[in-house]
């Protein structure tokens, strides 16, 4: 923590060590680590925790694999990866380090499971604004889930990627960093899942929907295609339009829009 904007929140979250610029008053069992840079300093930590291990072997050895598991030529496992029983991951698959995989899981050809996430410490006044926050995450598939090919779903940064029991993920997914999907949820092609999101259970996102970061879907919430999500939404709910907005309300909108030569016809005495 290093802008005075967020120290109280900080020093007043769940967190039991901070790493900050100044001294502060904490509550009991609270401890801090008080240097000039905390984002360097969170880095080193980070590295050191999580340090790069590279892998020459398509299948590592300090992988485990369970029963009745095939995996195609040309696919990676990388290092500390735990893939359990009975799953199907298909060619040029890439799953990297400190994965888990649960059982009776489906990876289709192309997907790549556990790349870096995309998030960087922004600051102006530096030769190069954008530094990379290392991870320490990692990405969990839980069991019965399915992956479409050619997906990317991040590790994360401070948390697990989560993907949810019997969650079925069409092709062309993107899932950010430290998001959190539910069980049972339908994911259809080319949906893109920014970071720090939590999709509850049952929720059906389709065709190129587009969610934005931090933010919330509740249970059992349908979102129709090519809408966008830039705010949480309630769940039990049916939603479309950019920004996504109840569908019944937003198919009113559309009839209006459609009127409008017609209203302006009337207006303009034509």
């Amino acid at each position: 923590m290093d802008h005075p904007k967020y120290y109280d929140k900080c020093i007043n979250s769940a967190a039991s060590f901070i790493i900050i610029n100044k001294e502060a008053l904490v509550p009991e069992g609270k401890a801090l680590l008080i240097v000039e840079n905390p984002f360097e300093a969170y880095c080193k930590i980070a590295t050191h925790l999580r340090p790069f291990e590279p892998s020459s072997k398509l299948v590592s050895d300090s992988a485990t694999v369970g029963k009745g598991t095939f995996i195609y030529p040309s696919s990676f496992v990388g290092n500390h990866v735990t893939i359990g029983d009975n799953c199907i991951i298909y060619p040029n698959v890439t799953i990297m380090d400190h994965c888990i995989i649960g059982n009776n899981v489906i990876i289709q050809a192309g997907t790549v499971i556990g790349g870096n996430s995309f998030y960087y410490n922004t600051k102006k006044d530096r030769e190069l604004w954008y530094k990379k926050m290392p991870d320490c995450g990692r990405v969990i598939i839980e069991d019965n889930a399915e992956i479409g090919a050619g997906c990317t779903i991040d590790r994360g940064v401070s948390h697990d990627t989560i993907i949810g029991k019997g969650t079925k993920m069409d092709n062309m997914i993107h899932i950010g960093h430290d998001t959190v999907i539910g069980k049972n949820c339908l994911i259809a092609a080319q949906v893109g899942i920014a970071g720090v999101v939590n999709i509850e259970d049952g929720v059906t996102l389709w065709g190129q929907v587009g969610v934005s970061k931090t933010l919330t879907i509740g249970a059992n919430a349908v979102v129709f295609a090519q809408s966008g999500v830039p705010y949480s939404l309630p769940g039990d709910k049916i939603y479309f339009g950019s920004p996504a907005i109840e569908a019944r309300e937003k198919q009113k909108e559309l009839v209006w829009v459609k009127r409008i030569p017609e209203l302006w016809n009337k207006v303009m005495g034509k």
